[in-house]
């Protein structure tokens, strides 16, 4: 038979985190055929589906394949993101938004003035457009648009990263342009927070990613930031990472309806 795909690995955790009520379709018949999956019957002699040992060796490898696969960076940002949920907050990861900012090199042709002695009209300073792509963004759970409070985390796993990002003053005006506050985050030890520029609050992890502890150096500056539309059209077409605690649930058990 052909090899086992990611749909089926999928499909298979489904069938974990679940009741086993069995679909009857084409793949679980392959999980079924590779022995992955065994069929039982419950107390009222229902069809349902269950793993097999294969199954759950398969799942556990592919987990254990998927963590060694992340990077640090990778591995920190996930485990705040998981910080940032259980405070409430809906997050993604690695977004491709565009922001405006400044465009201090553009050259500026103001109007002569209508009389001689007038200044003429006062121009707003020109502005570009960037595509950013935040480490975190994150808004709170609510339905009221001016309680969002949309923030971005960029995380940093080594000083010469955390170095390099801050030489790009448009990268910086980018996120504040998307968001309320704006965030660095990184190991302790990489940087004191005197080195990061003034509008951005600083985050920092002790001890090792998986069991450290975050603490909070310095607040960032809030400022009101209402979602513009682009930014809106960009999080409806993403998925946001899903909280340990809104994985699919177990389904309930069929309840006999009486006639």
């Amino acid at each position: 038979m052909s090899p086992l795909t990611r749909q089926h690995r999928t499909r298979l955790m489904k069938l974990w985190r679940s009741a086993g009520w069995p679909c009857k379709d084409g793949l679980e018949i392959d999980l079924l055929a590779a022995g992955m999956l065994r069929q039982v019957e419950d107390a009222q002699g229902r069809e349902q589906l269950r793993l097999s040992e294969a199954g759950i060796a398969w799942l556990a490898e592919a987990r254990q394949q998927g963590v060694r696969a992340l990077s640090k960076h990778d591995r920190l940002a996930l485990r705040f993101a998981g910080e940032l949920m259980q405070g409430g907050r809906i997050v993604w990861r690695e977004l491709s938004l565009r922001a405006q900012v400044e465009a201090a090199a553009r050259e500026v042709h103001e109007p002569a003035p209508l009389w001689p002695d007038s200044p003429g009209p006062e121009l707003p300073p020109p502005h570009a457009w960037r595509l950013a792509r935040p480490d975190l963004f994150s808004v709170r759970n609510t339905s009221v648009e001016a309680y969002l409070q949309p923030q971005v985390h960029e995380v940093k796993a080594s000083r010469a990263d955390l170095l390099s990002d801050l030489r790009h003053a448009a990268k910086r005006q980018a996120y504040e342009w998307l968001s309320c506050e704006s965030y660095y985050l990184f190991p302790a030890g990489i940087a004191e927070p005197e080195e990061i520029p003034e509008p951005y609050g600083v985050w920092v992890l002790h001890g090792e990613i998986e069991d450290g502890r975050f603490e909070q150096l310095r607040p960032a500056r809030h400022h009101a930031r209402r979602l513009p539309f682009a930014v809106w059209l960009a999080l409806a077409k993403a998925t946001p990472l899903p909280r340990d605690d809104e994985d699919e649930g177990p389904q309930a058990p069929l309840q006999e309806v009486p006639e």
